[in-house]
């Protein structure tokens, strides 16, 4: 992520580290560029007097510089662009933002051309273990092969572990169960400092039932007139609070992948909740569950396992697109990812034992795909990478997404 944001500075005048509130935006820039003045718009002296006279404001401002949290001052956007085009050189404008700029209404066109967003995601597991990340690249270029190992008992009690401490730093420095209140203060906080800075909500109270509802329907194809007869509200405003959800870094809608690209505009989406620890506190999910809810572990496994495949895009190739297959006989694959007409698939089982049967969705997709088909695994929660359906997949130990 680093050397994604020095090069970045190095070509382009203005540079955004986007992500969730509290994954360390406003640490990387500093640490990463400790000598440019520092303005953090969070803060009432500059983020007042930058709303009151933004084009004021940016004139006065050094010629290179960095804007923290700048969805707060929308319109300085404008005043931004106005300077840039003035004078092109790169690395004059360090931004960071809580909300994804490129989606607010107000934001997106102000930049185009000028502004490079680079993504920062929450810790992955590969970063927790200080490891290089790599499972994605390997799995990519089929560098994954056979590995037998013995049996570990430990492997599901330390997973359940992973998914409900998800990826924010400051929860991962706490017990389960202030872990817990963190993410619960943390989405307090969300609903009542940021809602507003990306749209009009009306009713914040409403929006946060919302996401309740869809943490326990997380990994679930998305049904809009669902949701709406469920909240008692108007399908519009589903749509509206979906897209508030999105900016703010709290949902992912992952597209369905068909090999005609017009009907994967009609196919329904999956809904995905961005960290899994957020998710787990929603719905009340504890270690001790594991058996008890197994239904709800597997569909949190799947949205963290996508999750850790879209961070590890993010230094091996941003070009991937992420999608999931479900076809009229219910036949899936919860992640598909493509690189131009290239297709790989990844099944997520939250079990020790894998078989033919559990790579029925990834034959499939690799019909469909036919000689783009470039390879697939089912990730399960066992020790060995063992060959499925004479070689042509691979079961993947969960843990590899880590360890590699």
């Amino acid at each position: 992520m680093r050397r994604a944001v020095k090069s970045a500075l190095a070509d382009t005048p203005v540079v955004a580290v986007l992500g969730p509130r509290q994954v360390g935006k406003s640490t990387l820039v500093r640490q990463l560029a400790p000598e440019r003045p520092f303005f953090d718009l969070d803060v009432a002296e500059f983020g007042q007097t930058a709303a009151s006279d933004p084009a004021g404001f940016v004139d006065g401002l050094p010629s290179v510089v960095t804007l923290d949290e700048v969805q707060r001052v929308p319109e300085l956007m404008r005043a931004i662009k106005v300077s840039v085009d003035r004078d092109r050189r790169p690395g004059r404008y360090l931004l960071t933002g809580s909300a994804n700029l490129p989606l607010l209404p107000q934001l997106s066109d102000s930049l185009a051309g000028r502004m490079e967003v680079i993504q920062l995601h929450p810790l992955s597991e590969a970063e927790k273990e200080r490891a290089d990340g790599a499972f994605l690249e390997a799995f990519l270029e089929g560098r994954i092969k056979p590995d037998i190992r013995p049996s570990d008992s430990s492997v599901t009690g330390d997973l359940a572990r992973r998914l409900l401490q998800g990826g924010f730093p400051e929860a991962n420095t706490r017990t389960p169960a202030r872990a817990r209140v963190w993410h619960r203060q943390y989405l307090q906080a969300v609903m009542e400092r940021d809602v507003r800075d990306v749209s009009n909500v009306r009713d914040v109270g409403e929006l946060g039932r919302m996401l309740e509802l869809l943490a326990g329907q997380t990994a679930s194809l998305l049904n809009v007139s669902t949701l709406s007869r469920s909240l008692g509200i108007a399908r519009a405003t589903v749509d509206h609070h979906l897209e508030v959800l999105k900016r703010l870094y709290l949902i992912r809608i992952l597209p369905a992948w068909h090999r005609s690209a017009s009907k994967r505009l009609v196919k329904a989406p999956k809904i995905h909740l961005f960290d899994s620890g957020l998710t787990a506190s929603l719905v009340d999910l504890h270690e001790t569950d594991w058996n008890r809810r197994r239904e709800t572990f597997g569909r949190l496994l799947e949205s963290m396992v996508l999750q850790q495949l879209v961070a590890q895009a993010g230094w091996t190739d941003p070009t991937l697109r992420f999608w999931h297959y479900r076809d009229k006989d219910q036949l899936e694959v919860d992640c598909v990812i493509t690189r131009g007409s290239r297709v790989w698939g990844v099944e997520v089982k939250a079990s020790q034992t894998v078989g033919a049967n559990d790579a029925k969705g990834l034959r499939r997709l690799a019909e469909q795909a036919g000689a783009d088909f470039a390879g697939g695994i089912v990730l399960y929660s066992g020790t060995s990478v063992l060959p499925l359906c004479e070689g042509d997949f691979l079961a993947v130990p969960l843990s590899r997404l880590w360890t590699l």
